[in-house]
């Protein structure tokens, strides 16, 4: 099934290529799927079904049968909101493994351009259906069962060194792998600076842990990685009927989406929405850095990374559904033994290098060129990143709302209501050209489509070279 979508999306990379690049083909601001239910129609539904009265071999194959039909819809939302294609920048991740994907993706509604989209007034372009559809809330692959999703590459590492398979037979991995960040992505420790990557190349798993951070960790975060390491049930991959996954299976582990620590751009969908339809995709958030983060979880702004790695196995685990989470095996660490211990390794996880900043977060200007101190006094300035995004970590540790209801009307689009986000929590900036794609919901593929986003959404009127510059501080950061 994943060379279907692979398949499909040739068609479409081959379509959109012929578009110049930076261009942004006429699209008519409609998808197919659309219906004119609102808020007020969302169903009364808290619990999930926790009797299941098919059996496993039907669900198996009809939702084998209908993978297709589901990619098939997948890949015409993403033709229909953006171009896909690969155009690296010369800018590399921090390992050198894989190029940063540059030029903004979005495409824009028919005859429009940034500019004159820019000059627009929220309320027209509410009232003329203008806002672009790649700025909406992207859904889940299959937003009516939701749950963890993960790329191909995560799922052949697994498979190959733990025998542990990750791939659903109802779903499949939704982007480009150009557009996912690099893999394996680099380890780097706050305790160690000295090290640099420490992961060797590899994708740490349960088989290769000890050897590659002997020495480098303490036992207690020894201790905290093999439990970060270590399989429990969840609620797609677990032993029961009611799971996605063909064979029985020991669960997911906490680096199989936080890879090495940092990201892989597997998503699920947030735990702390309901109904169904009325829950967000969420992208796989970087844990480097969270030793100096206050909120985790982009809404439940849960206060402590103990909080975050205990509730984590009733809420992403098991869609915040407890009652579901008791019958699929839900595993609760112990707070001042296991959890102390997990959260000790996770606060191991530090930013990569950026040697261009000083102590302070700011650009040393003997290293930095014209450009890149021409995008940071934007950023300090005409485009207010730093009134959320303060150095030296680029985070305020806060929630905003960008209101974003000002824009478009809620809707339904592939059975997601989209409804605009209310407060969602500041998102750190260091190191953000490792984290691709961008936004809670990875509906921003690029750092170009962010600041056009937020050229729109703030009203901030930047010209083609600030936005340029800004790109280009971010790329330091």
């Amino acid at each position: 099934m994943l060379q279907f979508f692979k398949d499909k999306r040739a068609v479409i990379l081959f379509s959109v290529a012929l578009l110049p690049f930076g261009m942004s083909d006429g699209v008519k601001a409609q998808e197919t799927d659309k219906s004119d239910q609102t808020q007020s129609k969302l169903p009364d539904q808290t619990y999930m079904p926790v009797v299941i009265d098919q059996d496993f071999d039907k669900t198996f194959q009809s939702d084998t049968e209908n993978k297709p039909g589901v990619m098939d819809r997948q890949a015409e939302l993403f033709e229909n909101r953006y171009v896909l294609e690969d155009h690296p920048a010369k800018v590399m991740m921090s390992a050198g493994r894989k190029p940063v994907q540059q030029g903004v993706r979005v495409k824009l509604p028919e005859g429009e351009t940034w500019e004159s989209l820019a000059k627009r007034s929220p309320q027209e372009i509410k009232d003329k259906n203008l806002f672009p559809l790649g700025f909406r809330p992207l859904p889940h692959t299959k937003h009516a069962v939701g749950g963890q999703v993960f790329p191909e590459n995560q799922i052949e590492v697994i498979k190959d060194a733990e025998h542990r398979d990750l791939e659903r037979f109802d779903v499949a991995f939704d982007l480009p792998s150009h557009l996912t960040p690099e893999f394996p992505p680099p380890v780097f420790l706050s305790n160690r600076p000295d090290l640099g990557d420490v992961s060797q190349g590899e994708v740490l798993t349960i088989k290769n842990y000890y050897h590659l951070l002997k020495g480098k960790v303490t036992p207690v975060q020894m201790e905290g990685m093999r439990l970060l390491l270590t399989p429990f049930p969840q609620q797609q991959f677990n032993q029961t009927e009611d799971r996605k996954v063909k064979e029985p299976s020991l669960g997911v582990t906490c680096l199989d989406c936080h890879t090495n620590g940092h990201t892989n751009a597997a998503f699920h969908l947030n735990p702390d929405t309901r109904p169904q339809s009325a829950r967000f995709r969420l992208d796989t958030v970087s844990l480097r850095g969270i030793f100096n983060q206050q909120i985790h979880g982009s809404k439940r702004s849960l206060r402590s990374v103990e909080d975050f790695t205990q509730f984590e196995q009733r809420t992403a685990y098991f869609d915040g559904d407890h009652v579901i989470a008791a019958k699929k095996g839900v595993h609760l660490p112990d707070r001042s033994d296991a959890v102390a211990m997990m959260a000790q390794m996770q606060n191991m996880f530090d930013f990569p290098p950026a040697p261009k900043l000083d102590v302070f977060g700011k650009l040393d200007p003997d290293k930095a060129t014209q450009l890149e101190l021409d995008g940071q006094k934007v950023f300090f300035g005409k485009g207010r990143c730093a009134e959320c995004h303060t150095p030296p970590f680029y985070l305020d540790n806060q929630m905003h709302d960008l209101k974003l209801g000002r824009f478009y009307k809620p809707e339904k689009i592939s059975d997601q209501f989209n409804m605009e986000d209310g407060p969602i929590k500041t998102f750190t900036l260091r190191g953000i050209k490792d984290s691709p794609p961008y936004h809670h919901d990875g509906r921003l593929l690029t750092l170009d489509d962010t600041v056009e986003f937020f050229n729109l959404v703030l009203q901030l009127d930047l010209t083609s070279e600030e936005k340029k510059s800004l790109v280009a501080f971010m790329l330091c950061l």
